[in-house]
This record gives structure tokens, sequence and C-alpha cells, in this order.
């Protein structure tokens, strides 16, 4: 039987985190020393001689390079060096030995690619330019090895101002100021508004409106003028749309029609009541993203015609996405086209998604339990034991190196079929690697163990705290899935902790509650501990919604009063309250956590409950406590 590997320490960690310490503060001498103490069969040597190459990759013959990349060839280090080589390649303008290697580059790499078509651009291929149109139409800004490619493309008029604009706008629309001021760059002279304006109106947008008169004279003032409106319709929806009813009629249709969609899909945001009618406005050149937004308004009004239209308007890659083919297939069962919406839902009840499960249940062909369908043998187990690359990884995490483990952990399985994911999960299981064995057996296309995908760690503990408080106990392992994946020693950047990521001041106040005397940060992060309050924390949000789990599960996400706040004029199915939450990574919590519940009930043989049900119905916000 197989040791967890966290059990115990190798001999040789120690000198390698020594070795990797000595790599980053750039102590070369330390880092040859500590390296010529370790065995050439210890399982992290490769990355300190990886290290080593790295120190002095510009004075290194190509012999050297070539030979470690054979030693390692296929493994993670040797893919981070062949990077950084081709980088370096690059950087001595090297194209015939960086168009030789870059094809064996395993991970996508954006300034590599740009540096590829650089590359290409210098041996005169001619279509190079029209395959790297598409890195132009993103909100991130770009690394410099894109610059040349980009001013090609301007130069052969391949991209245009309006090009300019479109990304000027993506940037702004994900609020990326920086991106967008730098961006402008691109756009021509004479229609590039002032910098200073575009930041002032960040911070006050209204004030920039209430100008008389607002300039709309150039494509640059009117662009201002639209993420005016759209800055201020993120506290003041109707005095977006009044200001827009003023200055629409000197817009230009396409930029006229922008703006009220910019204004409509932030008053969806808000939950603004008039913002399906400020989308009829916008015509029919709305983006993806300002189309998702007139589904969330048009399903909030209960406007089924609307949330077809606007699902068909999209484009046929967004379209596929799990969300809007159930929600088009619900808005044709709604219209009377019952048929034409079992062929959307028959092949997404075949997905375990939230969305995949709700198909199923509208098909009426729920299953009762979760599948396991395939268990790996003794063998084939320790087949996946003896991998170099799961035995670095599982090294990597045993000295405590968890991030860099889950790097080397998901290279080693790329290329996994079914029953050696599933066994690699097992095998991260027996080392209390959760998160690990929860990815790997997610990853799985035909056989499955839903035990592996859905652990239950902590088991003991979870029952007794969930019967103290009459708490569903596959709920509480679907929001602990959700918040830590099992791992106690989690901790977000914003602060939370343990396995059910407890904010420092939410586990003052429970520890207060609870008459615990000298809580600290180190007792919120024992497993006991902290399902003690994550667990009496979350039956008091429960309390605070009138015991309704998808408030619940959005007030410990969010806060209790947001989550009250989401709820409408009228009572709405739970399915389209959490489709319509505001916050994305609310809404994707939500959705999470209660699929994760349904299969731990399944798993646990409660209740036969369909999501459906679990869902239920959120009542109207005048029944609900402030």
């Amino acid at each position: 039987m197989l040791v967890s590997c966290a059990a115990f320490a190798a001999p040789q960690d120690d000198v390698f985190l020594e070795a990797r310490d000595a790599f980053q503060r750039g102590d070369i001498v330390k880092l040859n020393e500590r390296a010529a103490k370790l065995d050439e069969d210890y399982a992290l040597t490769p990355y300190v001689r990886y290290w080593q190459l790295r120190s002095r990759l510009a004075d290194a013959q190509q012999s050297e390079i070539v030979a470690f990349l054979g030693r390692n060839d296929g493994s993670l280090v040797a893919d981070r060096l062949r990077a950084d080589w081709l980088r370096q390649l690059a950087r001595n303008s090297d194209w015939t030995a960086f168009l030789r290697e870059y094809p064996k580059l395993g991970t996508a790499d954006t300034e590599l690619a740009c540096f590829a078509s650089q590359a290409r651009m210098a041996r005169g291929d001619s279509g190079v330019l029209s395959q790297a149109r598409p890195l132009w139409f993103t909100a991130q800004v770009l690394p410099e090895s894109c610059l040349p490619i980009f001013k090609a493309m301007f130069d052969k008029q391949m991209l245009t101002a309006e090009d300019s604009w479109s990304r000027v706008r993506l940037a702004l629309e994900n609020g990326n100021l920086t991106g967008a001021r730098m961006l402008l760059v691109y756009v021509p002279v004479s229609e590039r508004p002032d910098v200073k304006i575009l930041e002032s109106i960040a911070k006050r947008p209204q004030r920039y409106l209430d100008k008389a008169p607002l300039l709309l004279k150039t494509r640059g003032q009117r662009e201002l003028a639209v993420f005016a409106l759209y800055k201020t319709a993120e506290s003041w929806p109707e005095i977006a749309a009044d200001h827009m009813r003023r200055i629409e009629g000197k817009l230009p249709d396409d930029e006229r029609e922008y703006a009220w969609a910019q204004i409509a899909s932030v008053a969806t945001r808000n939950l603004h009541a008039g913002a399906l009618a400020w989308f009829k406005n916008a015509g029919n050149g709305m983006n993806d993203r300002q189309l998702a937004w007139n589904v969330r308004s048009a399903l909030r009004a209960g406007n089924w015609s609307e949330v077809l239209a606007a699902v068909n308007t999209m484009s046929a890659p967004e379209r596929l996405r799990p969300q809007w083919r159930y929600w088009r297939a619900r808005a044709l069962i709604a219209l009377g086209h019952p048929a034409e919406a079992n062929l959307l839902l028959a092949p997404l009840s075949n997905e375990f998604n939230f969305y995949g499960q709700l198909a199923a249940e509208e098909l009426g062909t729920s299953i009762s339990s979760a599948p396991q369908t395939y268990h790996p043998s003794g063998d084939e187990v320790d087949a996946i034991a003896a991998d170099r690359g799961i035995k670095r990884a599982l090294a990597l995490y045993r000295a405590g190196l968890r991030y860099e483990g889950a790097l080397e952990w998901q290279w080693s399985i790329k290329d996994y079929e079914d029953k050696q994911l599933l066994a690699a999960a097992i095998l991260a299981v027996r080392n209390d690697w959760y998160e690990r064995a929860i990815d790997t057996a997610e990853r799985t296309v035909i056989l499955h163990d839903f035990g592996l995908r859905y652990p239950a760690p902590y088991r003991k503990l979870v029952q007794e705290y969930s019967q103290q408080l009459d708490l569903d106990e596959a709920w509480v392992y679907g929001l602990v899935r959700q918040e830590s994946r099992f791992v106690h020693t989690a901790r977000s950047s914003a602060g939370a902790s343990g396995l059910m990521q407890l904010m420092p001041a939410t586990a003052r106040w429970v520890a207060k509650r609870l008459g615990m005397i000298g809580h600290h940060t180190a007792l919120t992060e024992t497993v006991d501990s902290n399902i003690g309050l994550g667990t009496y924390y979350l039956r008091q949000v429960l309390d605070s919604v009138d015991k309704h789990m998808v408030l619940a599960s959005a007030g410990y996400n969010a806060g209790p009063r947001r989550a009250r706040e989401w709820t409408g004029s009228r009572p709405l199915e739970g399915a389209i309250y959490i489709e319509t939450i505001p916050f994305a990574e609310t809404r994707e919590y939500v959705k999470k956590v209660m699929n994760n519940t349904l299969f731990y009930a399944r798993l646990f043989h409660q209740s036969n409950l369909s999501l459906r049900d679990r869902l239920s119905v959120v009542p109207a916000k005048s029944t609900q406590n402030n």
C-alpha cells in the first residue's frame, strides 16, 4: 500500500529548497554548491539542473541546451528551458533556430507566439498577419513582442481605426483603464481624445456629462461621452438614460446603439427594471457580453421571446456555452416549441455541470445516484506512481511547494486517458491532495468515478457539526468543495482562510458568539475549528435569508444583505435568480455549490430531491426580511 508523501520528507528535500532559494536570490555560487550535493536519481534534481543552465543561458553552448532537452524530453522543465531558449533566440534575431524549436513548445505563450509571427515575417511569410489578427481583439495588455505585428497590420491596413476603437472599448468594458490609455496610441491623431479627460471621467463621469455644451464632433469626443454614460450608469442608470436621450440624435446609428447597450448592460447589473426597454434601443449590433446581460434582463422580466432573440444573436461560440443552450431551450419550451428544445437539451443532459443536470431534469431523465463506472486496479495506480512527472509533482508537494507541484501534476496528466486519470486521482487522494484528485477526476470523458470528483474528507467532523446545527451535510460539503477544494491551509488574496474560507472579522465574530476566548488565525486554520466556526456562520446566514439554500449560498460568498437585495419584485425561479446575480464570481459560485450539493446528496444516499427542487423559488423582495 502506498504511503502518503506528505507523511515524510526525503533526505534531500532541504538541499533542494536551499538551491531554489539561492537561484531566486541570484546566488549562483550557492546554487552550484547545493546542486553538487543532489543525487541524479532524486526526483527534483532536473529542476536544479534547469536553474543552473538558465542562470547562464546567454553564454551556454547550444549543445548543452540540446542535451538537457534530450535528457528531459517531454517534461515540464524541458518545456520551460525551451521557452527560455526561444526568448534568447528572439533577442538575438536567430529566427531560423527559433522556427526550428518553436513547434516543439508544449505551453501556449502569447509573447512567444508573437515572436513566431515576427520570425515568419522575417522570412517573407505573407499569410502570418491575417493569422495573427485575432490577437488584436483582446482586453488584456499584450507583450511588446506583439507590437511589430500590429504595426505591420496597420501599415498594410489590415487593422483600421475602427479596429482600434473596438479594442479601446473592450478594455474599458473590462475596467482596464490603463490598457485603454495605452491603446489610444493606435487611434488616429485627429480622433484621439485627451487621456487626462478619460481619467477624470473614470472618477467623476456625471460632472463631464453636465458640461454644456457636450462636445460630440469627433469620434474621440463621442467615445468620451459614451464612456461617461457607461460610468454614470454604474451608479445612476436613470440619469445616464436621461443624458443619452438628450444627445442620441447627435450620434451615428452604430455609436448610439452601442451607448444604449452599455447603459442597459450596467442597468441589468443594477437589477434596474428599465434595462430591458433600453436594450431595445440597442439594435442588432450588440457584442456577446452585452447580449448576455440582455438575456439576464429578459429572464428577470419573464420575457421568453427576448431571451430567445438575444441568444440567437450571439456569436456561434458563445451560443454553444452550456447556459445559453439551456436558456435557449427553456425559451423554446415557453414559446411552444418543445421538439426543437429537446434537440438542445438531449446532448446538454450528458454534461455533469449545473445546466446539464437542469437539462436532464427538463427531459425527465435525472439519474437517482451518481454513476461510478470504473475503479482502477492497484497495478494501474502503481504505474501512475512510477511516472517521473508524477514523482516530481508529489516531491514538490511534499516539500511544501503546492503550487509548483500542481503545475507539474497538470503537465504530467495532460495526455492521460480516462483509466490513467482515475488512477492518478486515487494516488492524489492517498496523498491527501484533494484538489488534484478533483481536477484530475473531472477530466474523464467516458469512464467516471464520482467518489473521486466529490471526495468527502473529515466526514465525521462535518457530520457532527451539520447535525448539531441542523444543516444539510451534502450542502456543507458542496460549499467546502467550492471554497477550498479541501485545502485546509488555503488562504485567499482577501485574507479568507481554511476549509470554509473564513474572513478574519467573520471568524472573530463567530468565536465571540461561541464564547471562544483568545481566538487567533492559527485556530481558524485548524480543520476542527474552521469547520466549527464556518458551519456556525453558515447557519446564521441561512437563518438570515429565511432558510433559503440558494440565497444562503449567495450570502456566504457575497454577504446576506446583497443576497436579499438581488431578489426581485416578484418570485423568481431559483435558476433565474442565480443566472441574474450581478457578480460573476458569486453567480458561478452558487451554480457550482448547488450542483456539488446534488452530487454529494446522491453519494451520501440522501433524498432524491432534484436540483430544481433544491433551487426552489426565491420569494419576492417584499416578503424578505431586510
